[in-house]
């Protein structure tokens, strides 16, 4: 739908009542500027689903007034989608140096080449097309973050995205409270504020704490110690490089992602650490326990992560054994609880002592807590707010707090994906409509070709089975040549169950006969008889609901 004259409209295409698939766009009469393209990784009931994406139809339909992608950070859910978007919206891309490093190296994985990347700092001011942004330096848990500031026909909008304010960082460079500060004092109309931690009270704890809490386990662990997480915090990286070294240990990288992001942030000076201190994983046995570190992947509990893989007894080259202290560096992501609990089980059977959880000391959130929150708000001095990046409950949460620091209540807007937020230039917003949006999901190279169908299909075929029913039939008389065979998979066990299959079969000839009888020899209703016929008799003995495929033949 047309952005009305002098005005601006923001809309969310993810990030909303969700953890992750971040995308947001901001549109005037004659431009789009997206603002980051993430990914979601897909929960329990979306069975196959390798990825889930944000639908960019709306962006295909308008690509001529696209001016470019501007990254704020390199976390796969702000950059994750950029291939299957670059595909579609061949524009430039925006982003500071070390989000770019992790960008390339996605592009050449999906062999995308000739994309105009154009590196930017905080403290840079750009053009695309006549929105001017501002790039403005904020603490999170990797390197290069920037919150935005849009200079629009509207006024001042600011986009805050992941964020903390962290007194004591590791690259010695706070979150710029001045230039926050400066631009509430000139007037800010709209913040959009991250939501990730609005139900947690007081202050994000530094993420030197961190460091602390592995320097005391590095010093006092007798064996091997493995540390995972996520392998793009490339802050928690370094403490694990940093502790490591003081008590004279080598480091072992696993995981292809962590691999490469080591890799990457070492090329780009974001880690800092002697050569002599990595091992590959084929040298860990040739030295002692009590002298080897191993950083892994599989925080989450994925199951075909490093350390997920290390606890099944599953990897070639690392296992646990007894004396081994695993330290599992982060919290897990909503809807990962049970596999992070059911990897923690696993270590502790094959008698490793594990460490997890920020009441141990070796985890705190990239992500601001109520206080920060408040203060960013009161930072800004917005006239409008717009709670985003989490689920429904954490809007809601962090909507209060921008009440309780005096936002109006009428000018706080709770959004869902796909409202059109559109801001005028007489200091008016008003939600104006809504664009295409939704979930898309990524199975191997298919890109939204498995939809509501086949995960219905999906969920049943792990319930309850299927049923394959082949039958040859005379296509001029209907008459039955060969068959009906019975074949079955998780549905019952055949060599427990042939009475069963027996009577199916016997049932299915019946309905064969019949319809031979009245000459139907069309078919689509030849397999829609024998399907019904099947289903009724099956559920009858079983009270199960197969999925019945028949198969029917023509000589």
């Amino acid at each position: 739908m047309p952005v009305s004259e002098n005005a601006v409209a923001v809309i969310p295409l993810g990030g909303l009542g969700e953890v992750g698939k971040n995308m947001w766009l901001i549109e005037t009469p004659d431009d789009i500027v997206v603002v980051d393209a993430g990914v979601m990784f897909p929960e329990e009931d979306l069975l196959g689903v390798d990825l889930v994406i944000p639908d960019i139809s709306y962006l295909k339909e308008n690509k001529d007034k696209v001016r470019a992608v501007l990254l704020t950070h390199g976390h796969e859910d702000h950059i994750g989608a950029l291939p299957y978007l670059l595909k579609e919206v061949p524009v430039p891309v925006y982003g500071t140096r070390m989000t770019l490093g992790l960008v390339r190296a996605r592009l050449q994985e999906h062999e995308i080449n000739g994309v105009e990347m154009k590196e930017v700092r905080a403290g840079d001011r750009i053009r695309a097309g006549k929105l001017r942004i501002e790039l403005i330096h904020v603490n999170h848990s990797i390197p290069g973050v920037v919150a935005l500031a849009v200079d629009t026909s509207a006024g001042v909008i600011v986009f805050a995205t992941d964020f903390k304010f962290d007194h004591t960082p590791i690259d010695g460079r706070p979150t710029d409270v001045q230039r926050l500060g400066q631009l509430g004092a000139r007037g800010v109309l709209a913040l959009f504020s991250d939501s990730t931690n609005a139900e947690k009270p007081g202050y994000t704890p530094s993420e030197r704490i961190v460091g602390e809490g592995f320097s005391d386990i590095f010093r006092n662990a007798k064996g091997r110690i493995v540390v995972a997480t996520f392998a793009s915090n490339v802050h928690r990286i370094q403490q694990v490089f940093d502790a490591a070294a003081v008590v004279r240990r080598k480091v072992c990288v696993v995981g292809r992602s962590m691999v490469n992001v080591v890799r990457i942030a070492s090329e780009l000076g974001y880690l800092k650490f002697p050569e002599s201190m990595l091992i590959d994983v084929a040298e860990v046995d040739d030295y002692p326990p009590d002298r080897v570190v191993v950083l892994s992947t599989g925080s989450q509990g994925e199951p075909m992560a490093a350390l997920s893989r290390m606890a099944a007894s599953e990897h070639r080259q690392i296992r646990i054994v007894p004396g081994d202290t695993v330290i599992i560096s982060a919290h897990p992501i909503p809807g990962n609880e049970r596999l992070v609990g059911r990897t923690v089980n696993q270590l502790y059977k094959l008698g490793a002592q594990v460490v997890h959880g920020e009441a141990q000391g070796v985890h705190v959130s990239g992500h601001a807590a109520q206080e920060e929150l408040k203060w960013m708000l009161n930072l800004c001095r917005p006239k409008y707010f717009i709670p985003i990046h989490g689920e429904y409950r954490m809007l809601w949460q962090h909507a209060q707090l921008a009440m309780s620091v005096g936002v109006p209540e009428e000018n706080v807007f709770l959004l869902d994906i796909g409202d059109v937020l559109e801001f005028r230039a007489d200091g008016t917003a008003a939600v104006t409509g809504r664009v295409p949006s939704g979930q898309v999901f990524v199975d191997g190279l298919g890109v939204g070709d498995v939809g509501n169908v086949v995960l219905r299909d999906r969920r049943q075929l792990s319930q309850d089975g299927i049923l394959i029913a082949v039958v040859t039939i005379d296509k001029r008389t209907g008459a039955v040549v060969a068959g009906p065979d019975i074949v079955s998979r998780g549905f019952v066990y055949i060599r427990e169950s042939e009475e069963l299959l027996e009577e199916a079969r016997v049932r299915l000839q019946e309905t064969l006969a019949e319809m031979s009888e009245r000459q139907i020899t069309q078919w689509n209703v030849l397999k829609n008889n024998m399907r019904d016929a099947l289903s009724r008799f099956l559920y009858e003995r079983t009270k199960r609901r197969p999925i019945i495929l028949p198969i029917v033949m023509e000589v």
